[in-house]
């Protein structure tokens, strides 16, 4: 067993960021990372964080707020889209740059170079050259496991959070509201840990694996969003799933992300015949466009050509920038794919990449289950609406690290935690065979390609009616299949990945109304 004040589940931008500032305030943290701390989804990101504009641009918080809220349709929650604008940018520079030493491009100037990105009103975004993810990812890693009041359980994974009144042994607790007191967590051993814990921040990220076509590495299940979902904590905007309109299209290879920042600087998407499409779709933005709007004209091309992919065209590029400097990580991947991206189009399809809706939580990243908050993509703070905005990710999950920690460490004080002999000890079969390999593969072939053919870029009723039905029917057998079955995290994940399809089709369905990277046909 093992307790805390605060624990975090997650080790990306937001759980990083939490933990540092928990334990900077004095708490005793514990974080917990599902791999090796660092690989996670901000460690993906390539283009860019929003920072602290150049002194000479005509931007502010309220022109940054206008195009977060334009980018969202509508939908946007305004509160937390000032909150953002106006002190986003500040830790970016404060707490990224200064204090935990993410090394940002430079030439020359006080601060970091900034980039344009589609959708924004100004050159606002830094960047490290196109893997800005990895660098960020690095210098908080760096920075937690220095730290001597955070301890560090790599490779575990969420199988529960832990409350009360579900896990307590006393039946009499079924009166009592729902109080979240940490989690279980399955250890690389197998051995499932009671994590006991004054405040718990989920922080496990995004889903995205659960479509066929995915910017997302395999461990982006979903796994915080199912836990808090049979926690019972509100959960909201599930159909809209944002995808990113350039991912790299090499068949029988895994889609990889073609950074947004090639368009912001000017790189064009053409079809095969060489002509510019977007000029029939967003005549005033073309390639600047909102996600949404791109990766629906895309597709739209693709269906009426026939085509398996588009394609994006650098030569506008070459006579502005030195691309093996600025883009070293986009040639390397497409010239490991056997492609010259200097002398080619390089073809593209648009894939699943960033989950807008989630846990329901308050401007410090309270969710609507006393102990619990939520941080980063798994989180629904509002900003996004329907569609996010270029590069707001990595900065909505900082700003919310650093207040839900702030936050965690502050309410901790003087809470008492509960006895552990309260809580029945995790039961899980035991004797069991391990599951079928090839069983378990042809789930998640089932549940990834009713997503992407039925809740994907377009959608209609009769699609999500179907899919509706046949993710039910799965998920009954896959909660028999998890009881039987000795635990495992191939197991845990599995359960999470049927969870939240259903969570995303049941929304779908419920919401007739097409708004950004939600569009129904019909």
């Amino acid at each position: 067993m093992i307790s805390c004040d605060v624990l975090v589940l997650g080790g990306g931008i937001a759980g990083c960021s939490a933990a540092l500032r928990a334990a900077a305030a004095g708490a005793s943290v514990v974080l917990v990372a599902k791999d090796a701390l660092g690989e996670s989804n901000t460690a993906y990101a390539q283009g860019g964080i929003i920072g602290m504009p150049p002194p000479e641009a005509s931007d502010s918080p309220a022109l940054l707020a206008s195009d977060i809220e334009a980018a969202g349709a509508g939908l946007c929650r305004p509160e937390a889209v000032a909150l953002l604008a106006a002190e986003g940018p500040r830790l970016c520079r404060d707490f990224l740059w200064r204090e935990v030493g993410v090394p940002f491009d430079h030439t020359g100037s006080p601060e970091p170079d900034s980039t344009a990105e589609a959708a924004h009103s100004a050159r606002r975004i830094w960047h490290v050259k196109d893997a800005t993810g990895r660098a960020i990812q690095g210098a908080l890693t760096a920075k937690v496991k220095a730290h001597p009041g955070i301890r560090i359980l790599e490779e575990h994974a969420l199988v529960d959070l832990l409350t009360v009144p579900h896990h307590s042994r006393d039946p009499r607790r079924v009166y009592d509201p729902i109080q979240v007191w940490g989690a279980y967590v399955l250890s690389p051993g197998r051995d499932v840990l009671m994590c006991l814990a004054r405040r718990t921040i989920l922080a496990t990220g995004g889903l995205g694996y659960l479509y066929l076509h995915t910017s997302n590495p395999a461990s982006a299940t979903g796994d915080g969003l199912a836990a808090a979902y049979r926690a019972h904590a509100r959960i909201v905007n599930c159909e809209y799933v944002q995808f990113h309109p350039t991912t790299l299209f090499v068949p029988g290879r895994p889609r990889t992300l073609l950074t947004e920042a090639l368009r912001g600087e000017g790189a064009r998407l053409i079809n095969r015949k060489g002509e510019r499409f977007m000029e029939r779709y967003a005549p005033d933005r073309l390639e600047l466009a909102p996600r949404d709007v791109v990766s629906r004209a895309i597709f739209q091309e693709m269906a009426a050509t026939g085509e398996p992919s588009m394609f994006l065209d650098l030569e506008p590029l070459k006579t502005r920038l030195d691309l093996e400097a600025r883009f070293p990580t986009v040639l390397e991947t497409c010239r490991k794919a056997g492609l010259e991206p200097t002398a080619q189009p390089i073809p593209v399809v648009p894939a699943a990449h960033y989950f807008c809706g989630g846990v329901a939580v308050d401007l410090e990243g309270r969710a609507s289950l006393p102990g619990l908050f939520a941080v980063g993509e798994v989180s629904c703070t509002g900003v996004h609406g329907a569609n996010r905005l270029a590069s707001a990710s990595l900065l909505e999950g900082l700003v919310w690290g650093v207040r839900a920690g702030d936050a965690c460490a502050r309410e901790a004080t003087g809470v008492q935690l509960p006895d552990p002999d309260d809580f029945a000890p995790w039961k899980h079969a035991t004797g069991a065979p391990e599951p079928d390999p090839l069983l378990v593969e042809q789930d998640w072939t089932s549940i990834r390609t009713t997503l992407w053919n039925y809740a994907g870029i377009v959608r209609t009723r009769e699609r999500l009616l179907r899919g509706r039905g046949d993710m039910g029917y799965l998920y009954h057998r896959l909660e028999a299949f998890y009881r039987a079955a000795p635990l495992s995290r191939t197991l845990l994940e599995l359960r999470s990945g049927i969870i939240c399809a259903r969570l995303i089709m049941k929304a779908a369905l419920q919401n007739p109304e097409s708004r950004g990277c939600h569009y129904r046909l019909d």
